[in-house]
């Protein structure tokens, strides 16, 4: 019985071992291991239309954010508006206590090379990490005439 039992051990002992030794040579893990990922972040991106008479953004009036996020402590909005795809309108904001340009969080919705007439714009909220950009929402708005 001693004898049985070393000989399937032993074979037990050595198909481990083989195994163990070409999931090291290979860079294989059949063990699996806890995920590191970070937890998901909560983020929001709500327009506030400042002096809209009907509740639709329109040309030349003014529009603001609402921003939450727990991604970041320093999150900053970017608005490009397009006129039959050709940019005519890009402004970027902080929306954090530290901001050095506070009240420019207000875009109004015209520029030199938007004269008038409707527009397609994207809104993201966004942040720095390093040298990257890391785009937490975006958000498509429709500007009318």
């Amino acid at each position: 019985m001693i004898r049985v039992f070393a000989s399937q051990m032993g074979r037990l002992l050595l198909g481990i071992w083989v195994v163990i030794l070409v999931t090291s040579v290979s860079g294989i893990n059949l063990v699996p291991v806890a995920s590191h990922h970070a937890p998901a972040s909560t983020s929001s991106l709500v327009p506030v239309l400042l002096n809209s008479t009907d509740g639709l953004p329109h040309w030349g009036q003014s529009v603001t954010f609402t921003v939450s996020t727990t991604a970041t402590t320093e999150p900053d909005v970017s608005l490009n508006c397009y006129q039959n795809g050709t940019l005519v309108f890009g402004a970027v904001a902080g929306f954090y206590p530290s901001y050095p340009w506070q009240g420019s969080q207000i875009f109004i919705l015209a520029s030199p090379a938007w004269t008038g007439g409707p527009a397609d714009c994207t809104a993201a909220l966004y942040y720095f990490s390093g040298k990257k950009t890391v785009t937490l929402t975006t958000m498509n708005i429709q500007v009318y005439a």
